[in-house]
C-alpha cells in the first residue's frame, strides 16, 4: 500500500488530541469534540477510553502528556511520487489543491506509462483558462444552490443563452468530458462544459425550481469467464457502477450491473472491451446492440 494506515483518521485524531496536550490545553470535552470531527461516530467509543484508562500510554488521567514534541507525519518518498504523479492529470487544475514541496519529487508514473483505450480524441481542454473558470463557478454554483446564466454553442453553432438550476457535474471516462446536468428551463439537461461561452451565478428567485430529470437505470446480467484474471479487472473497470457478483461455477461468475441510459454506447463499448470472457445474457436489446457492432466491424474490417 502507497499510504499505510497510520495515515488514517484514527492516528489523525490521536495525533491532534497529543498535540493539544503537549501544549497543555487539552479538555475532556476537546477531547470528545476532536473525536467527532476527525474520526467515525463509533470513535468517542474506541479512542477517549483506550487513552483516558492509559491503555495506551499516551496520555496520563489528568490528560497530560509524557511526549514532548508534537507529533508530526512526514510523507514517504513513495507517497511523494504517488502525488506528484496525480499532481501532474491536467484534471487537477480544476479543484485549486496544493501540492507542496514536489518541485524535486521525481512521479511515480506519467500518462507515457500507461495506454488508454476505447476513448474519444476530442476530450476537454483542461488546461484551458475559460473552462477552468467556468468549472470553478459551476461547481460553486451546483454547493451553494445557485441558478446559472449560461452562454453556450448549440450544435450548429449558433449562441444560445439560458438561466438554468445546476444539479451537479458528471465526467465521461469515454468522452473525457465534463458535463452539467440541470433543470429550469426548456433547453436544460445536459450541457458539456467544453461548450460554454460565459457562465455566471445569478439570483436564486431568477429560475423557477424543478425536479431533475429522471434518468432511466437499466440493467445488465453477465456471465464472466474468471481467465487471465478477468473477474478482478472487470471488478475494477467498472468500480463506480452500482453492480452484484455471484459465484456460479468454479471459474464462472453471475454479474449484475446497473447504468444509465444515457451511457449505453459508452457501456457497450466497455463490455466488447473483454471479449470472450464477458457474454450478455441479458436483457436482448443489448445483446442486439452487440450483435450489429460486430456486423459493423466486420464490415470495416475491423475483425
Amino acid at each position: 500500500m502507497i499510504f499505510r494506515e497510520v495515515y488514517g483518521a484514527y492516528y489523525q485524531t490521536v495525533a491532534r488530541i497529543l498535540t493539544s496536550a503537549v501544549s497543555g490545553q487539552l479538555t475532556d470535552g476537546e477531547m470528545r469534540r476532536m473525536a467527532a470531527e476527525n474520526a467515525f461516530s463509533e470513535s468517542v467509543l474506541t479512542i477517549l477510553p483506550a487513552l483516558k484508562e492509559e491503555r495506551w500510554p499516551l496520555l496520563t488521567k489528568d490528560l497530560h502528556t509524557p511526549i514532548r514534541r508534537i507529533p508530526t507525519m512526514p510523507l514517504t518518498t513513495i507517497q511523494k511520487r504517488w502525488l506528484k504523479a496525480i499532481s501532474l492529470d491536467p484534471r487537477v487544475m480544476l479543484f485549486d489543491v496544493d501540492f507542496p514541496d514536489l518541485e524535486n519529487v521525481e512521479p511515480l508514473f506519467t500518462s507515457e506509462d500507461y495506454l488508454i483505450f476505447d476513448r474519444y480524441l476530442d476530450g476537454d481542454d483542461y488546461r484551458d483558462e475559460n473552462y477552468i473558470r467556468h468549472f470553478h463557478t459551476i461547481l460553486q454554483a451546483v454547493h451553494e444552490a445557485m441558478p446559472l446564466r449560461i452562454e453556450i454553442l448549440d450544435r450548429k453553432g449558433n449562441l444560445m443563452f439560458m438561466k438554468v438550476k445546476p444539479d451537479h457535474l458528471e465526467y465521461s471516462e469515454k468522452d473525457d468530458k465534463f458535463r452539467l446536468i440541470s433543470t429550469g428551463c426548456r433547453y436544460a439537461g445536459t450541457i458539456n462544459l467544453s461548450r460554454i461561452i460565459s457562465c455566471k451565478t445569478c439570483p436564486k428567485g431568477n429560475v423557477k425550481p424543478e425536479r431533475t430529470p429522471v434518468r432511466k437505470a437499466c440493467c445488465l446480467t453477465l456471465e464472466l469467464i474468471d481467465e487471465r484474471n478477468a473477474l478482478e479487472r472487470v471488478l475494477l473497470h467498472f468500480a463506480h457502477f452500482e453492480k452484484r457478483a455471484e459465484r456460479i461455477d468454479d471459474d464462472r461468475y453471475r454479474i449484475l450491473l446497473y447504468y444509465d441510459l444515457a451511457d449505453e454506447t459508452e457501456m457497450l463499448i466497455r463490455v466488447l472491451s473483454f471479449g470472450p470472457f464477458l457474454k450478455v445474457m441479458e436483457p436482448e436489446s443489448f445483446v442486439e446492440l452487440i450483435r450489429c457492432r460486430l456486423k459493423k466491424q466486420i464490415a470495416y474490417g475491423k475483425l
